[in-house]
């Protein structure tokens, strides 16, 4: 088996460079078809050498084989809506043999890899079972196989971490019907794919694809049978935190259901991210021990929220702010920021600038602005600005920025007691 990765510069670990077997057949062609595992595109299709060998292939779908010319393999992904070109590559194909062309990533940055589909199978009652790590902001994971109501507690990896662009290996396991989980690598508490049932083979051989989100930190799975069809496994978790921003001290709580996400704490406080199931959440606020009558939040699969909870403590209001936790693009050199504006009775919006230049302008109070890259610094000056002021409401002087890191500024309380928090959100790790 092979795994190759083109485009974009992602690097595959050497864990996934793995001999290949298998193979015969027609001395000029290899079969070659499209697993879409692009969640920033609904439909995708394949060319080779100009010509179309796989139209409108869903995501977490296959296509079927194609004969390829081993001397010919100038390979185009393309939109199925439109026909652009999204990404390319001339791929190395051995006469005789299968390959899956697996694209991902998200809208914009689509990437591409190549697997090879003749792995020798095991005896009966054996499964091989691949892990490839294609959610590139998603970071190194573990990966667990237990039955189904087994806890982490004792587990033990079938593979650790198995960093974004590279591929655990062919792990030997029984075959059966096993629950998978993938954690972040090193904690067993920071789940990121929980797969209650997941079928392996007897004598069979089978890839799980990782696959980003739109919050950039929980993962999706796709189960690809080798030379056999797919198997859809998206998250059904999103990720949410609560926010006390109000003005004047006020005491804030807050739970969806039974899962607390604030005990008990003075305004302004930020709370940690808690994974929740996704759909129409059971929020309960209490404000200054009052159950506040909020809207029940949607939280969408794959995305993280921050559930603010602003205004005065006579009137508080609540704002679910879609955030964005994905890596910045160019990792190695720059970071991602945004502004949070929680004051109470504010007037006018912020606007937040490092290094003098204004990255988000005209915030108002209840919002956040769209997260912004910015140069990685040993020595940046962050201020945030009100027109109402003549000195920055917050500052921060020789803040390291690190590249490949996102950071959010808040800015919470009374607008005249404004107070200012940097949370580091992510690593690039």
């Amino acid at each position: 088996m092979r795994f190759k990765t083109w485009a974009w510069g992602l690097s595959v670990a050497a864990a996934a460079l793995l001999a290949a077997c298998g193979g015969g057949g027609d001395s000029s062609t290899a079969q070659m078809r499209l697993l879409n595992a692009s969640i920033g595109y609904a439909a995708l299709d394949m060319s080779v050498d100009s010509t179309t060998v796989n139209s409108a292939v869903a995501y977490g779908a296959v296509g079927s084989y194609a004969d390829v010319k081993t001397s010919a393999t100038g390979t185009e992904i393309q939109s199925n809506s439109v026909g652009s070109t999204l990404a390319s590559s001339t791929p190395t194909l051995a006469a005789g043999s299968h390959y899956a062309m697996i694209a991902y990533g998200s809208a914009g940055s689509l990437q591409t890899t190549l697997l090879q589909e003749d792995q020798e199978a095991p005896a009966s009652g054996k499964s091989k079972l691949l892990v490839l790590n294609l959610a590139p902001d998603a970071g190194s994971m573990d990966v667990y196989v237990t039955g189904a109501d087994e806890t982490l507690d004792t587990a033990s990896t079938v593979a650790a971490g198995i960093a974004a662009g590279s591929g655990s290996g062919y792990v030997s396991l029984n075959s059966g019907t096993f629950r998978v989980r993938l954690t972040a690598a090193g904690s067993k508490s920071d789940v990121r794919l929980d797969i209650p049932s997941i079928t392996l083979p007897s004598a069979g051989v089978s890839t799980l694809v990782l696959t980003g989100s739109t919050g950039g930190v929980l993962v999706n799975g796709i189960q690809l049978i080798q030379q056999g069809a797919t198997t859809n496994f998206p998250n059904t978790t999103a990720r949410a935190r609560l926010v006390a921003a109000v003005g004047g001290s006020a005491l804030v709580s807050g739970s969806v259901g039974q899962t607390a996400l604030m005990p008990t704490s003075v305004a302004p406080t930020i709370g940690d991210y808690t994974t929740l199931t996704a759909g129409a959440a059971d929020l309960s606020v209490y404000v200054n021990g009052q159950l506040m009558s909020f809207a029940k939040p949607t939280l969408v699969a794959g995305n993280d929220y921050t559930l603010m909870v602003w205004g005065t403590a006579a009137n508080p209001q609540l704002s679910v702010l879609t955030d964005d936790n994905r890596l910045p693009t160019s990792p190695t050199t720059t970071a991602k920021i945004r502004l949070v504006n929680g004051v109470a009775s504010a007037a006018t919006g912020l606007t937040l600038n490092v290094d003098y230049s204004a990255l988000a302008s005209n915030v108002v109070a209840g919002t956040a602005s769209t997260a912004q890259t910015t140069p990685a610094s040993t020595a940046a000056l962050l201020t945030v600005t009100s027109p109402s002021s003549t000195t920055p409401v917050y500052s921060l002087s020789d803040l390291g920025i690190t590249a490949g890191y996102v950071y959010t500024v808040f800015v919470m309380g009374d607008s005249t007691a404004m107070v200012g928090s940097l949370r580091r959100e992510r690593t690039n790790n």
